[in-house]
This record gives C-alpha cells, sequence and structure tokens, in this order.
C-alpha cells in the first residue's frame, strides 16, 4: 500500500496455488532485478511451479493413504 502520508508496504507472491473446482492453478514468480538473467529466471520460476505441483501430488497421495 501507499498512505497519503508517505508510508509505503509492499509484499510480493512469488509462489501460489489455488485449488477450485478440484483444478490446481499454480503461479511462480521471481525478483528480476538489473542483472538478472532472463533465461535463469525463467528457469527459476519453471522449479518454483515443479515443487508446487510435487507438494500438491504428494499430498494427493497421502489423504489416499499412499506413501510413495
Amino acid at each position: 500500500y501507499f498512505s497519503a502520508g508517505g508510508d509505503m508496504d509492499m509484499c510480493i507472491a512469488l509462489r501460489t496455488a489455488v485449488l477450485k473446482d478440484e483444478t490446481l492453478y499454480v503461479q511462480a514468480g521471481g525478483g528480476v532485478v538489473w542483472d538478472s538473467d532472463p533465461e535463469a529466471e525463467y528457469e527459476e520460476t519453471v522449479n518454483k511451479s515443479r515443487a508446487i505441483r510435487k507438494a500438491a501430488e504428494d499430498a494427493g497421495r497421502f489423504e489416499r493413504g499412499g506413501n510413495r
């Protein structure tokens, strides 16, 4: 937020997941700075989203009573 008094607070979600109607929506991002490498940033977002999907798969197996 930005206040009239000049205060500011920012929060950026780099990994999010929303489960709606049995569909998992995954979003991942990165902090791009002046010397960021576009290919490395892309790979970082792919890896972050992969971790979310893996956690969801593991949770589904756990819920069904599986352990692998």
